[in-house]
C-alpha cells in the first residue's frame, strides 16, 4: 500500500468517524429558535482546520498513520453496524406506521366527525388570527387550513401545532420593523413602527394604528392620548422602561380617544360659550386695567403724604389740596367743607372706574350658562322627537352643550366676582386716605383761622380795659 493509498484511506476512515460527531454537532447547534448559519459554517471549518492539521502530523509518523487507518477502519465498521441497525428499525417503524395507517383508513368512518370538527375549529381559529399584530414583522406564519371533507395527517397536525406554537411566542415580543402606513390624509409611507405582541402596534412617535378592512393595510388611530404617544415614544427612544397599552383590546385607549380636550370640550358650549368666555375676558382686562391704573395711584399717593409741603397734580391727593388751597382765606367753614367734598368727589369716579362693568358681567355670566342650558335641552329634546331614545349619541350634542354653557358661565362668574372685591377693596382704601387727609388739613385751617383772629382782637380788648 502506497502512502497516498494510505493518506486517502485514513483521510475517509477520519471522514467516516467524524461524520456522526459533525451530526451530533450541527444537531447540537440548530436550537428551536434555528441558530444563524455562520455559527454552524465557523464549527465546520474549524473541524477541517482540526482534521487538517492531524492528518499533517500522521503524514509524517508512518506508524501513527497505520494506527490512525486501523482506527478508522474499526470507526467504519461501527458506523456500518450502526447504519444496519438504524435500517432495521426504520424498516419496522414504516410497517408499523403503515399498520397503523391502514387501522385509520378503517376507522375513519368513525372519526370523521371528529375531523370535521378540528378542521372547522382550526378554519376560525386561522380567521380570527388573521386580523391580529402577531403577523406583522414575525417569522410566524397563520397556521393551514385543514380540509373539511378530509382526514388530517401527522404532517398537517404537526404543521397545524408548529403555527400555533410560533404564534404563541410572538405574543410576547417586542418587534421593530419598517412598513407602509397610510395617515390621517390618506397618504401612504414607508415608516418605523413598534409592534407589541398581539395588543398593538404604534409608529415612531407614538401614534397608535389599527387595520383597514385589508388586513395588510395599516391606517394611523384619528387620535392617540396624549399619555399613551409619550410613553410610546420614551420606550422606543430608550428613554423609558414602560408601555402603554389596553388588555381590554384597545376598548379603554378608545375611550380615552374619544374624551374631549380642553378646546374640544370649549367647543361644546357652541354660541352661547364663546360669548360667555368673551364677556369674561373682557370684564378680567377692565379689571387688570383698573387694578394698575390703582396701583399707580397709591404709589403716588404715599410718595404724596411723604412731602406735604410740595403738591403734585399727579395722584388724586395732591390735585384735591391744590384746589382747596386755592380757595384762599376768608370762607366760612361751611363753605370751605362744601368745597372740599366737591373735590373729593371729583376724584372718587376715577377710583371706581370699572367695578360697575365687572360687577355687571360678573352676574350676567351665570344667566348666560343658563340660557345655553335651555338651548341645549331643547335640542336635545328635538333629537329625542325626531330619533327616539335609542342612540344616545344622538342626544349627547345638546346635552354637552347644556352642561359645558353652566360651566363656563360659573367659570367666567367666580374670578370676575373676586375682581371687582379687589378693585372695590383699594378703591375704598384710597378713598378713606384722602378723606382723613382733606379733613386733617380742613381742621387744620380752620385751628389757623381761630388762632389768628384771637390774636387780632387781644389788643381791642387791652385798649378797652385801659
Amino acid at each position: 500500500m502506497t502512502l497516498p493509498t494510505v493518506m486517502r484511506a485514513a483521510l475517509a476512515g477520519l471522514w467516516l468517524a467524524g461524520a456522526p460527531l459533525l451530526a451530533q454537532a450541527q444537531s447540537a447547534a440548530v436550537p428551536d429558535d434555528a441558530a444563524p448559519l455562520s455559527t454552524l459554517r465557523a464549527e465546520r471549518e474549524a473541524a477541517e482546520a482540526r482534521d487538517n492539521a492531524r492528518l499533517a502530523e500522521l503524514v509524517d509518523d508512518r506508524q501513527a498513520l497505520e494506527a490512525a487507518l486501523a482506527e478508522a477502519q474499526e470507526a467504519l465498521a461501527g458506523v456500518r453496524e450502526r447504519r444496519d441497525e438504524l435500517d432495521a428499525r426504520q424498516q419496522s417503524q414504516r410497517e408499523a406506521l403503515d399498520a397503523l395507517n391502514a387501522r385509520r383508513q378503517e376507522q375513519g368512518g368513525d372519526l370523521q366527525a371528529v375531523f370535521d370538527e378540528v378542521a372547522g375549529v382550526s378554519g376560525e381559529l386561522r380567521d380570527d388570527l388573521a386580523d391580529s399584530w402577531l403577523t406583522l414583522g414575525g417569522d410566524a406564519e397563520l397556521p393551514p387550513r385543514l380540509e373539511a371533507d378530509g382526514i388530517p395527517d401527522a404532517d398537517q397536525v404537526a404543521g397545524l401545532a408548529d403555527s400555533l406554537m410560533a404564534l404563541t411566542r410572538e405574543t410576547g415580543r417586542v418587534v421593530e420593523l419598517e412598513a407602509p402606513v397610510a395617515g390621517a390624509d390618506g397618504e401612504v409611507a414607508e415608516q418605523s413602527l413598534i409592534r407589541l405582541g398581539d395588543l398593538q402596534a404604534a409608529t415612531a412617535n407614538g401614534r397608535l394604528l389599527a387595520r383597514s378592512g385589508d388586513a395588510e393595510r395599516l391606517v394611523v388611530l384619528p387620535k392617540t392620548p396624549n399619555a399613551v404617544a409619550e410613553r410610546l415614544t420614551a420606550f422606543q427612544q430608550g428613554q423609558g422602561d414602560r408601555l402603554a397599552f389596553d388588555p381590554a383590546d384597545g376598548q379603554v385607549i378608545d375611550a380615552m380617544a374619544q374624551t374631549p380636550n380642553l378646546w374640544e370640550r370649549f367647543q361644546q358650549g357652541g354660541a352661547v360659550g364663546y360669548v360667555v368666555v368673551a364677556l369674561g375676558l373682557a370684564g378680567l382686562l377692565v379689571a387688570l386695567g383698573q387694578y394698575l391704573y390703582l396701583a399707580r395711584v397709591t404709589v403716588r399717593l404715599r410718595r404724596q403724604l411723604g412731602d406735604l409741603e410740595r403738591l403734585r397734580d399727579d395722584n388724586p391727593l395732591g390735585r384735591v389740596l391744590q384746589r382747596f388751597h386755592a380757595l384762599g382765606p376768608g370762607h366760612a367753614p361751611e363753605a370751605l367743607e362744601a368745597r372740599l367734598d366737591e373735590a373729593l368727589l371729583a376724584e372718587q369716579p376715577r377710583l371706581e372706574r370699572g367695578q360697575g362693568m365687572v360687577k355687571m358681567l360678573a352676574a350676567v355670566a351665570p344667566l348666560l350658562g343658563l340660557l345655553g342650558t335651555v338651548t341645549g335641552m331643547i335640542v336635545t329634546f328635538q333629537s329625542i322627537t325626531v330619533f327616539g331614545t335609542g342612540d344616545p349619541q344622538l342626544m349627547a350634542g345638546g346635552i354637552s352643550q347644556a352642561l359645558v354653557t353652566t360651566v363656563l358661565g360659573l367659570i367666567t362668574a367666580v374670578p370676575l366676582l373676586f375682581a371687582q372685591t379687589a378693585l372695590s377693596s383699594r378703591s375704598r382704601s384710597l378713598i378713606g386716605i384722602l378723606e382723613g387727609r382733606a379733613s386733617a388739613v380742613l381742621a387744620d385751617t380752620l385751628e389757623a383761622g381761630g388762632d389768628a383772629a384771637s390774636a387780632q382782637m387781644t389788643p381791642r380788648h387791652a385798649d378797652a380795659l385801659a
